[in-house]
């Protein structure tokens, strides 16, 4: 298991003012802790490069785009301060790209899960595939999608996200997702969408950095608590995974 949860990994290219950022686990790019802080520094460093005007956040693969959480490391969590790290790690992702002065373009390939359809709701402008649907499985092993949340309803609203959590075990296509604002564009490919997203990425690193800067700070006005809400929902969640409930839940997610 150990092994496992040390796979992957997270990396970043600069070109021509175009910083790509990559995720990767062989778990259809679910998300261990190592990784989530990786991805919350790559993205804070990039955010500080003076070379960097616009990010492009992306994972690798052609299927999946994020699975969420690691179920091998949820089992693995014994107490309270350890799962509040673990979903710490979410918060600390959300946290980045909220505060990164650069725009955050998201290139959803894939399917969403959990954490997943929180980084895509987390990035300032989204394009998908139409294999890209999405679900908020947390309810579906015990726990909710208690630190994405506030990130998915700021994109979806209350009743989008509440229809994801309650019903956890249903996948929602990705036109509903553009319909509902988490998506700006779907494609039938994704050689389309890398078009696409080629195109708008050389014309925002060719845009004035610092009225994008002040654009994004616009977006994001009223969020300035999310420094301790995130946190204090990383409690919530991490109390909850120590529940034998959920830890069976788990372990029946995982067998299917």
């Amino acid at each position: 298991m150990s092994t496992i949860i040390e796979q992957g990994h997270v990396k970043a290219t600069v070109a021509n003012g175009i910083a790509q950022v990559e995720f990767f686990h062989p778990m259809s790019n679910s998300m261990p802790g190592k990784l989530l802080n990786q991805l919350a520094d790559t993205i804070t460093e990039m955010g500080s490069n003076s070379d960097v005007k616009v990010i492009v956040l992306r994972s690798s693969g052609d299927k999946a785009f994020c699975a969420g959480a690691s179920f091998d490391e949820l089992i693995s969590i014994k107490d309270l301060e350890t799962g509040k790290k673990f979903f710490s790690g979410f918060a600390n992702v959300i946290n980045a790209m909220r505060k990164c002065p650069k725009f955050i373009i998201g290139r959803v390939q894939g399917k969403a899960v959990g954490g997943g359809v929180g980084l895509a709701s987390s990035v300032d402008y989204c394009l998908a595939t139409s294999s890209a649907s999405v679900k908020l499985s947390e309810l579906a092993v015990g726990i909710g999608p208690f630190v994405v949340g506030p990130a998915v309803e700021r994109k979806l609203g209350l009743s989008g996200m509440s229809e994801l959590a309650i019903n956890a075990t249903e996948w929602r296509s990705a036109e509903w997702a553009q319909e509902r604002g988490l998506y700006t564009q779907i494609f039938e490919t994704a050689e389309a969408m890398d078009l696409e997203i080629d195109a708008l990425s050389k014309r925002l690193a060719a845009s004035n950095p610092e009225a994008m800067a002040m654009l994004k700070k616009t977006f994001w006005h009223g969020t300035d608590h999310w420094d301790t809400l995130l946190y204090e929902r990383a409690g919530m969640s991490g109390q909850l995974v120590l529940s034998d409930f959920t830890r069976n839940a788990i372990n029946a997610f995982k067998s299917k």
